[in-house]
């Protein structure tokens, strides 16, 4: 019982974390925790949508342990073009100490859905990604484009990021994107073009 107490300690220091976006109407930044509850509450709602069928409970199971590094290595924003490797290993090495805290068997299956998360082939990690992926987007379209304009972030650079995942694991949630962000292009919401 004592190790399971004290993983869901650690994983109180996911809620230390901060983003880059701001949640709606606040002006603090969003925090890793809470992005994790709403990508998992994402999925859970746009499943009907994904590519291919998938299993929602895993799907979510994903998410909720796919930023756990974060807990080591900070945050880093989706369109950051360098240090990806360094930083997946870090993650790694963060997942492998935070999961280590629990028995065997559960960190076995904690760090089995980080993994599959971090693959990304299949149908569940597909559709996982293009959640994750998507909820920054949101809140930037919901906030006049804040974290794109703050961070000199293009269009282009936006597109290229999160086009892919996106329409891989949900193509109906990217066609209903495109559109958006074609609008917040003209409203002049993104940092650089």
């Amino acid at each position: 019982m004592q190790q399971i107490i004290d993983f869901i300690l650690e994983l109180d220091k996911l809620k230390g974390v901060t983003r880059k976006t701001r949640p709606l109407g606040l002006e603090r930044q969003e925090n890793s925790a809470e992005h994790s509850w709403q990508i998992a509450m994402l999925a859970a709602s746009l499943a009907p949508y994904a590519a291919e069928a998938v299993d929602i409970s895993h799907v979510v199971a994903m998410l909720l342990v796919h930023d756990i590094g974060e807990i080591d290595t900070g945050d880093t924003i989706v369109y950051a073009e360098d240090g990806w490797e360094e930083r997946k290993a870090a993650e790694l090495a963060a997942v492998t100490r935070i999961f280590g805290l629990l028995p065997a068997a559960q960190a076995q299956r904690f760090m089995a859905l980080w993994q599959e998360f971090e693959d990304g082939e299949t149908a569940e990690a597909r559709f996982a990604h293009a959640a994750d992926r998507t909820m920054p987007v949101l809140l930037n379209l919901a906030n006049n484009g804040q974290s794109w304009r703050e961070n000199g972030i293009s269009h282009a650079r936006v597109v290229q990021r999160i086009g892919p995942p996106i329409q891989s694991g949900c193509p109906a949630l990217w066609d209903y994107l495109v559109e958006q962000l074609a609008h917040a292009q003209r409203q002049g919401w993104f940092g650089a073009d």
